[in-house]
């Protein structure tokens, strides 16, 4: 990336950044392994050679839609989301061939939402997740010795960004990182930009297996740290429960990483959990825009670094709930608070 374009990217975002560096700084302080802020927010911006956002995200599936009462993010990530888009113009009272900006701008952005996430589509209410939750939280189990990553075993179930982007860091940190994925459904990230994957997988093992053949609860057993990003229920059904987990011995993490919660069956993206968190820039008429890459994603990737090696240090023993939205909250409620 050129000076001049990395100097904006990073003037875009350095007003909400004050809880992101406190993170990162604590991290550091636990571990020893700096964190270079603005390599880790728009790396991937870099190597895909990617413009500022306006109105659609800077990787081009999510959407601003102005909306009856505000403005709401609806982002079509995949395929499926793209041919859904009729569907939801319906639902949403819209006929024949209108385009879902048009509809939007007579319908209220939650109720956008709702009808878009009923669909399967990843949508969100401009700040709907401000002041709901925390970032973190720790549910306690039973503590173990204090200790560091070095040398700790994790098991990665997640994809994309976040999930990875906590396990790359913990194994700057010592710990030894083995990547698991499903032999039906790989990690999305894999046919994104291939040097980004590259990158946050370096040095780490990697085994995909058949989820449905019951490996998966042997091979989390081996774990002293488990990362994943998928909804309880669905893990159950394959045999894995992070409270058996957590109990089996002591000491041990898990981090879970929703776009709202474990409670809650939303999906999320790093682009539109941003704008659920209310963390938007602002455009010349006073209207907002995303900021950065799919921000949430390395934001919640860096909170749930410190937040596991935080537990670590202080004898594990938890699982980590973090919240893609809520973490994007706490930068945004930190800007404003100025």
């Amino acid at each position: 990336m050129e000076n001049e374009t990395l100097r904006r990217w990073i003037e875009s975002v350095e007003p909400f950044l004050a809880p992101l560096t406190d993170a990162a700084e604590a991290f550091t302080g636990l571990t020893g392994i700096p964190v270079d802020l603005p390599t880790t927010l728009f790396l991937r911006a870099d190597l895909a050679g990617l413009e500022l956002p306006g109105r659609t995200s800077a990787g081009g599936s999510c959407h601003l839609l102005e909306t009856a009462d505000g403005w709401a993010a609806v982002n079509l990530a995949r395929p499926d989301d793209v041919a859904a888009v009729p569907a939801l113009v319906a639902l949403l009272g819209g006929a024949g061939t209108q385009e879902l900006h048009d509809v939007a701008r007579r319908v209220a952005a939650a109720e956008i939402a709702a009808n878009a996430q009923l669909l399967g589509i990843a949508a969100a209410a401009l700040g709907s997740a401000r002041g709901t939750r925390a970032p973190v939280i720790a549910e306690r189990a039973e503590r173990g010795s204090r200790r560091g990553p070095a040398g700790l075993r994790i098991v990665d179930l997640s994809a994309l960004w976040a999930g990875p982007l906590c396990a790359w860091l913990l194994g700057q940190a010592g710990a030894r990182v083995m990547k698991v994925e499903s032999a039906t459904r790989p990690d999305g990230a894999r046919f994104g930009v291939p040097a980004f994957y590259r990158l946050l997988h370096e040095g780490h093992e990697s085994r995909v297996i058949d989820f449905a053949s019951g490996a998966l609860p042997e091979v989390v057993a081996e774990a002293d740290v488990v990362i994943e990003a998928s909804r309880p229920r669905a893990l159950r059904r394959l045999g894995v429960r992070a409270e058996e987990f957590l109990a089996a011995r002591p000491g041990r993490v898990w981090l879970s990483i929703t776009g709202y919660g474990r409670d809650q069956d939303r999906i999320a993206f790093g682009d539109d959990a941003a704008v659920a968190g209310g963390l938007t820039g602002i455009d010349r008429n006073g209207d907002p825009v995303f900021l950065g890459d799919a921000l949430a994603d390395p934001v919640t990737g860096i909170f749930a670094a410190h937040a596991a090696a935080r537990s670590l240090a202080e004898g594990g023993g938890e699982l980590l709930c973090l919240s893609m939205a809520a973490c994007a909250a706490a930068l945004a409620d930190s800007a404003q608070g100025r």
